[in-house]
């Protein structure tokens, strides 16, 4: 049995404990022993109160620690372990594995996915990005994550942080256009709604066929007459007109240097 403790008490952390205990609920090859939180009321939904502690002296020998704090924390949160040579990992697809504090043993469990508080998502479809300073500290997060999850990769420091830069483009990025979308909408009385199945289509596509490929609209058929109009609609609001333009220009560039 893999003895399992988490830090934090935010998207991640909350998510990993709940997907933990319900594994743990079905197998026994793990056991989530505790998680540190700095306040016992962040967690109480979750998990019996024995189980939480608020100082990290208090936390008990286990397997693995998984520290799931915002990113400028980690390396703070790390230095804090009053102990030595175990394993301890980080969530975050940004930070290097060399920001873990070196009296422990390094590496990184990140599951690939946007969290939303309140929001019930399943593992087992995530992608869960693994790095780790030996062999047998990487078995033991391989271990971990496919009792999970059934999408395990090994992805490097340098991979990761390109994983991350791409993944603010189709998630963060994207979803800003939406929200950019649904202000258009409600500034011209029209239901977001009618939008829904276009958003639908274009996330389907891309499952099946590269992004180029799939790509529509006025930019890519060079049409000039259509564009122009859609500047001129936008001309009174100088944010949304310049990232029209922008984006407009990527697509006839296909990405390239504009």
């Amino acid at each position: 049995m893999i003895k399992i403790s988490i830090i934090g008490s935010g998207n991640v952390a909350q998510h990993l404990i709940t997907t933990f205990l319900h594994v743990e609920e079905l197998s026994n090859d793990v056991a989530l022993i505790q998680v540190f939180s700095r306040k016992k009321e962040n967690l109480s939904q979750l998990l019996s109160p024995q189980k939480i502690v608020t100082e990290f002296n208090n936390l008990l020998e286990a397997d693995l620690y998984i520290i799931a704090v915002s990113d400028d924390a980690i390396e703070n949160v790390s230095t804090q372990l009053p102990f030595r040579n175990r394993l301890v990992v980080h969530t975050s697809g940004s930070v290097p594995v060399t920001q873990l504090n070196s009296n422990n043993r390094r590496g990184v469990f990140y599951p690939l996915q946007t969290f939303t508080k309140g929001k019930t998502i399943s593992f087992r479809n995530i992608p869960i990005c693994l790095e780790a300073e030996n062999t047998f500290d990487y078995q033991v997060l391989n271990k971990v994550a496919r009792l999970i999850s059934d999408k395990v990769y090994a992805i490097n420091s340098e991979q990761r942080k390109a994983l991350h830069v791409a993944a603010v483009f189709v998630n963060n990025f994207t979803n800003h256009l939406y929200a950019i979308g649904n202000e258009i909408c409600i500034e011209n009385q029209i239901p977001f709604d009618i939008l829904k199945p276009l958003i639908q289509e274009t996330a389907d596509k891309v499952m099946t066929i590269l992004p180029n490929e799939a790509q529509t609209g006025p930019a890519v058929r060079n049409d000039e007459k259509t564009i122009a109009a859609h500047e001129a609609f936008l001309i009174n609001n100088e944010n949304q007109l310049k990232l029209y333009k922008t984006l407009t220009q990527s697509i006839q560039h296909n990405g390239k240097k504009l």
